[in-house]
Parts: C-alpha cells; sequence; structure tokens
C-alpha cells in the first residue's frame, strides 16, 4: 500500500479511457498554445507557398499559359471577386472578411479539439492571408493573382486550394468529433 501511496496521483479517465481536461496534448494549459502554434505554422507554410507561386506566375506566365499534363495547366489571371469571382470590385469589403476570418481562425486554432483542427484551421487561415496580402500589397488594384487551371473550372491559386482543403477538413472534424474543446465550466457540470 505504501509504495502506491508515493507514486502520486493520476489523472481521471473518460467512459472510454482517454484524458478528459486536456486531451492528447497533456496539460490544458499548454494544450492552447500549443495548438495555437501549429495552427499558426500551418498558416505560415500555406502563406510563403501561396506568395511564392504567386511571384513565380506572374514572373513566368506574362508570356502567355503553358499546357503541363490532361487538364491541368497555368495561366494568369487577375481575379477583384471572392471564388469564382463572385463579388467582383468589392476589394476593400473582402479584404475586411479577410481581416475577420483571421481572428476567428486564431481563436479557432487555440480551442482546437485537436491538432487535426488547428492544421485544417491554419490552412484556412494561411489561404485568407495570402489572399488578404494580395489585395494590400500586390499592385494589381486589390485583385488576386490567379494561375491554376483545369479545364471546365475557374483558375486559381494556391491560397484557394488551402481554403478548400482546410474547409473541407474542419466539416468532415466538426462531422465526427467537434472542433473546440469543451470550456472548464461546462466540464463541471
Amino acid at each position: 500500500m505504501r509504495g502506491l501511496q508515493e507514486r502520486g496521483t493520476v489523472a481521471a479517465l473518460s467512459r472510454r479511457g482517454a484524458p478528459t481536461a486536456a486531451g492528447a496534448d497533456g496539460d490544458r494549459s499548454t494544450a492552447g498554445p500549443r495548438r495555437l502554434l501549429i495552427g499558426l505554422g500551418t498558416a505560415g507554410l500555406a502563406l510563403a507557398a501561396d506568395q511564392v507561386t504567386k511571384s513565380l506566375a506572374t514572373a513566368h506566365l506574362v508570356s502567355g499559359p503553358r499546357h503541363l499534363l490532361g487538364p491541368l495547366g497555368l495561366a494568369l489571371g487577375y481575379n477583384s471577386g471572392a471564388a469564382f469571382s463572385l463579388f467582383t470590385q468589392a476589394a476593400p469589403v473582402l479584404g475586411t472578411v479577410e481581416a475577420v476570418l483571421a481572428v476567428v481562425l486564431s481563436w479557432l486554432a487555440w480551442r482546437a479539439r485537436s491538432w487535426g483542427v488547428a492544421v485544417a484551421a491554419g490552412l484556412v487561415l494561411g489561404g485568407a492571408l495570402g489572399n488578404l496580402c494580395d489585395r494590400i500589397f500586390r499592385a494589381h488594384h486589390g485583385s488576386v493573382v490567379d494561375f491554376i487551371t483545369f479545364s471546365h473550372w475557374p483558375t486559381f491559386n494556391v491560397a484557394d486550394a488551402c481554403i478548400t482543403l482546410g474547409a473541407l477538413g474542419l466539416i468532415a472534424l466538426q462531422l465526427r468529433h467537434g472542433l473546440v474543446a469543451p470550456s472548464p465550466r461546462r466540464r463541471e457540470r
């Protein structure tokens, strides 16, 4: 008996046997910052990939489109709207929406139930920031650089692909587990 008492306390387990307070990341006090770092790291990688590919596209595709493989090609274009050229000529409004989205996605990464939610939120955040950077810093009057083409599909960019993949991931994770961890107040009830 004495040896058992000296080992310390054991974390409470849920009905399924998993730690309830912090999940797979360990202590709850470090789970939020850890997941936020995962989300922001993913966003940084998505933003970097987007901006590098857009710079390469503007430098090398001015001479005309290039066919790559099957329906895939590259052609330089500028989109002043959102996805599928919706809301054209509304760049200031879209920029504001993207800035608000960045704050909401950062909160979502902080409160994420799992690292998968943080990665998916980071993909959407990185894509939104990539397009926001185009609207603010590129000299195209608020337009976004698009360059990836498929036959029978609108031209898009890496940021658009990240937003789509991240949104699909968030939907799948919401349907499977939920996106955010419950607050400590809800667990006490």
